[in-house]
């Protein structure tokens, strides 16, 4: 795919964002290289978004693959280390099928890893952090979010075999309510335990609006833990997110590897996720680990479709002045017209092709707008 100067530019702003977002809530960065032993991928494949892999054979002998993930290569190198959590995020190439072209890509990822003893807070942060990286790259978007272990307590208070656990999990996060009921009926699951996996199913919307209603349903299990931390973890995020975080159980993932709180994330104008995590300490002890772990991944490669006004020019103003500027008085208009975030480039004359939100110059000492194009 052919990138313009535009889509580099709006990149480059996203992962410099996010990268300082990161950073400023203690997560360091983590570097690996682009391969690892195919044993590590094949050994997980439900846990890859595709089992596609590219692999080749080393000097060694051994197998190898070129990365189509990060968690997995960070679990590996990552150690247990009792009341201690490990905050790492990541900017990596990995390798997989494009959905959209359905041919191998190499795709620019982002995204961190909490792992270790985690409490409600680490799960907040996380949340939080996932909320504000959507923001950052558009402000028409969405966190919807979930918690597995609702649905394991209603799957262990009916009795449902592992088959129909798996069954009823697709059929939710499709909202596909005809085959939850017929699935329900044919497995001998009760009306009222149907119509409250229903009730579950159909709930969306901020949480200050659904969480009387979710309240009602926990009523109905003894053990209230996962509705009560679910609520908790959300309120943490605070007004400022009310109306961006939503509820929805149909954002579901494979308990065998995810447990707890899970999310995805969504900006408009791209039919699919941007934002995808949750907990996953499933897959740690799959992996033989003991710490808990909660992460996500942007997935920058989605953000190509996106045509956001914020980032549509490869500049915000093109300063133009002449040789007879004065260069303190130049470097002090640079700075202030910089000091919001906005990009701003000085030139003697406007460079061709160039695209910009505004077209300013220094005359007699003051900066005058020539141009807006918003």
């Amino acid at each position: 795919m052919k990138i313009s100067i535009s889509d580099l530019k709006y990149n480059e702003k996203v992962v410099y964002g996010l990268r300082s977002l990161y950073k400023k809530y203690g997560y360091t960065q983590y570097k690996m290289s682009k391969f690892e032993e195919y044993d590590l991928y094949v050994r997980n494949k439900d846990f890859l978004m595709s089992d596609s892999i590219i692999t080749f054979t080393d000097t060694n002998g051994k197998l190898m693959a070129l990365k189509p993930d990060i968690t997995l290569s960070i679990i590996k190198k990552s150690k247990d280390i009792p009341g201690f959590v490990q905050k790492f995020y990541y900017n990596e190439n990995v390798y997989r099928v494009s959905k959209g072209t359905n041919t191998f890509k190499e795709i620019m990822q982002m995204g961190l890893e909490c792992i270790g003893d985690l409490d409600d807070y680490c799960l907040s942060e996380v949340l939080i952090l996932a909320a504000k990286s959507l923001k950052s790259i558009s402000k028409n978007a969405i966190l919807d979010v979930s918690h597995l272990g609702i649905l394991s307590a209603f799957f262990d208070a009916a009795e449902i075999d592992e088959e129909t656990r798996t069954q009823l999990t697709e059929y939710i996060s499709e909202k596909n309510l005809s085959a939850i009921c017929k699935t329900c009926a044919q497995k001998g699951i009760g009306k009222e335990k149907t119509d409250m996996l229903k009730k579950l199913v159909t709930l969306y919307g901020p949480a200050g609006e659904v969480m009387p209603k979710l309240r009602r349903i926990a009523d109905g299990f003894k053990d209230k833990t996962p509705f009560e931390q679910l609520e908790k973890i959300i309120n943490a995020a605070g007004d400022e997110y009310k109306d961006m975080i939503r509820i929805d159980f149909s954002v579901v993932s494979d308990m065998k590897y995810y447990n707890g709180i899970i999310f995805k994330g969504f900006i408009k104008g791209i039919p699919t996720s941007v934002v995808s995590g949750g907990q996953y300490d499933h897959m740690m002890q799959r992996m033989g680990r003991k710490s808990g772990a909660i992460g996500f991944a942007v997935y920058l490669d989605m953000l190509e479709r996106l045509k956001v006004s914020q980032f549509k020019y490869d500049e915000d103003i093109v300063l133009i002045y002449d040789k007879n500027t004065d260069i303190k008085t130049l470097k002090k208009a640079v700075e202030e017209l910089s000091q919001d975030g906005r990009s701003v480039t000085a030139q003697r004359q406007l460079p061709a092709k160039l695209t910009y939100r505004q077209l300013a110059k220094i005359q007699d000492g003051e900066v005058k707008i020539l141009e807006t194009n918003d």
